[in-house]
């Protein structure tokens, strides 16, 4: 696990998550993997992307990491460094709109799958 967290983690969580209800933690082992944010009530996951994540090689295991947590019945939300620094107020709508939808029982529109 890394002890410290990105500008962009950093962001997502003192805005949006820290004191969201129901409640979020931070890095937490799920399998053989660790996840940047996760609410066990929603069985909600978000990562956050950095520039590592573009290489052929890293796409591939994130999207076997994907494949594997929704397995679980987890649904993972992924957003990139850029969309944290430039359109903050959208990745704040839909981590709430998806938050709301979980909740109520509302199926996830198809833009944020």
């Amino acid at each position: 696990m890394r002890k410290n967290m990105t500008d962009e983690e950093k962001k997502v969580w003192y805005q949006i998550l820290r004191g969201h209800v129901p409640k979020f933690h931070r890095q937490r082992v799920i399998g053989n993997y660790i996840v940047d944010f996760f609410c066990p009530k929603l069985k909600l996951i978000i990562e956050i992307d950095g520039y590592q994540h573009f290489y052929e090689e890293n796409k591939e295991y994130d999207n076997k990491r994907t494949e594997y947590l929704e397995s679980l019945g987890f649904y993972v939300l992924r957003f990139e460094n850029t969309e944290v620094n430039k359109d903050f107020e959208n990745v704040k709508y839909i981590i709430n709109n998806v938050c709301d939808s979980l909740e109520n029982g509302v199926e996830i529109a198809p833009e944020y799958r």
